[in-house]
Formats: structure tokens, sequence, C-alpha cells
């Protein structure tokens, strides 16, 4: 379930240790599991980046992206249960990758675990970079949007809102759960069509989006019930002791201590709000 506010904890995580460090090598841990995408092949990925500098490491949208001294971009994108690691893995046997890192600090390996292999690593090249992470492909980043930014953005589709922000070619970033966690503290109804909110709805849900995915970072993001995702370190987060709505399905409104949490289904996935908090409105703010 990897969204911005935990991708952001793996960057965030993993810097320190990991920028300024020379590959000594890149290898397939002995995994039995179901095989993850990896392009190219590991022995063509190796002779790419032995001895490169990691310069930088950065977060696009919900991808971990290592930037090399060559040019080349470590771009891993871990999906539903993907961890970048710096300590013990949470098993052995869904250890996916391994980078062996020059120098003498704390960590001299870092990991890609994953339990499902649902994610994806990729070695891009400048070219390739801008094709899967610029404009095109990707929206602008959550954190970075203006209200005029969602103003247009809304404005231009008759999308529900909840929808809306689960597409990463508007807006890249925003997940399903902290998606159903914004528009409760806007308090804007997940079906209400995008281009039929006010300014001050749309002001409202630009402050939640900060609000809410800021917050969720300094928490190091939510671990939920299956206790997949973890830090750099193999912590829990714990941003999951303050959701308002998300997984509470019949359980009481937090704000308004009246209205229950209901949950329906939205593009396939579950959304939960407060029909008390957030009634769908057309004509008002």
């Amino acid at each position: 379930m990897p969204e911005l506010p935990e991708v952001e904890t793996m960057v965030r995580g993993i810097r320190p240790h990991v920028e300024g460090r020379q590959i000594l090598s890149v290898q397939a841990c002995d995994c039995p599991c179901r095989p993850m995408l990896i392009e190219p092949n590991l022995k063509t990925i190796q002779a790419r980046v032995q001895g490169a500098t990691v310069e930088q490491v950065r977060r696009r949208a919900k991808r971990v992206v290592m930037d090399l001294s060559t040019g080349d971009a470590f771009v891993i994108e871990p999906r539903m249960t993907g961890l970048m690691l710096l300590d013990e893995p949470p098993s052995v046997e869904h250890l996916r990758v391994e980078w062996t890192l020059s120098g003498s600090g704390e960590f001299d390996r870092l990991w890609y675990w994953d339990r499902r292999g649902l994610g994806t690593l990729r070695l891009l090249n400048a070219m390739q970079q801008e094709a899967v992470l610029g404009l095109s492909n990707l929206g602008p980043d959550a954190l970075e949007m203006t209200i005029q930014n969602w103003v247009a953005i809304c404005g231009a589709t008759p999308t529900p809102i909840k929808v809306l922000l689960l597409n990463q070619k508007k807006v890249a970033g925003i997940g399903n759960l902290y998606a159903s966690e914004i528009l409760h503290l806007a308090r804007i109804h997940p079906e209400t069509p995008a281009r039929s909110l006010k300014r001050p709805q749309i002001k409202r849900m630009a402050e939640a989006v900060q609000e809410i995915l800021e917050t969720a970072i300094r928490h190091e993001g939510s671990t939920l019930g299956d206790g997949t995702y973890r830090n750099a370190l193999n912590k829990s987060g714990g941003y999951q002791n303050s959701h308002r709505v998300y997984d509470r399905e019949d359980s009481l409104c937090l704000d308004c201590e009246r209205g229950k949490i209901v949950r329906i289904v939205q593009s396939q996935r579950s959304t939960f709000f407060c029909r008390v908090c957030q009634r769908r409105t057309r004509s008002s703010p």
C-alpha cells in the first residue's frame, strides 16, 4: 500500500546512508516467490552501474528514484507491498534485490523487499526517465499543487473527486487511503463531480492535502493490520493511529460524533466517509 507518505519516508530513511556512496554490486536475492519485474536484466544492470556513485535519492510520485553519476537512475515502484530497507528485513525469503555499497557507513547494504512481488525496479537512462517520470506520464506532485492547479484540474472533469485524486496523470502521489482521509478533512462527499466543486471547497481540499500528507510523513506513514509497511529500519509507521475514516466502517465519526463511517466502492477501490460530515450538496460549499 505504499503511497506518497510511505515512499517519502523510505526516501528520507535511506538518503543519508546511500547518497555519495559507490555501488559495488547489484544482485538478486534467493527468493522462492513469484518473480518481480526488473528491467533490464540484473546482469546488464550490474555492468552499467558497478562503480557508479549514488548522487541523489528522491521521490517522484509513489516511486523511489536513485540518481547515479552515470546519468542513469534506479526507479523503484513499491506498489502494494514493496519496501526499501537498510536493516533486518521482515522476512528473508521476500528479499528481492541487494545493493552493496562502498565506504564505512553504518549500513553497507540496501535491499528491496517485496512480499507479493508486485513492485518494479528499472534502470533508466535520461530519455527513459523523462518518458516514465515526466509530466507527460505523471501529473504534478500532490505536495506541490497550488489552489490554482486544483481549480484547473477539477474544473476540467466530471469525474467523482475521489476518483480524480487517484488519477496519477492528473495529480501524482495520492493513493486510496489518503484520498479518503483528505476528503473527510475537507468535508467533501467522495462522489461529488470534480467540476461541480466551488472554489471554497477546492481551497479546503488543497489545504487538507497538505495537512494530511505532511502529518503522515511526520509519523512515517501508516502500517495497517497486515503489518506489511515498514520504514527503512524495519519499524512501523505511526499515522494509522490518526486515521479518521479509512477502514473504520460502522464506527462513529471521530469529528462529528454523530455519523457512522460508511464504505462504498469507487473504481473498484474502497472509499470511506461520514454521511454527516460529508453531505453531498451541489449548490453550497
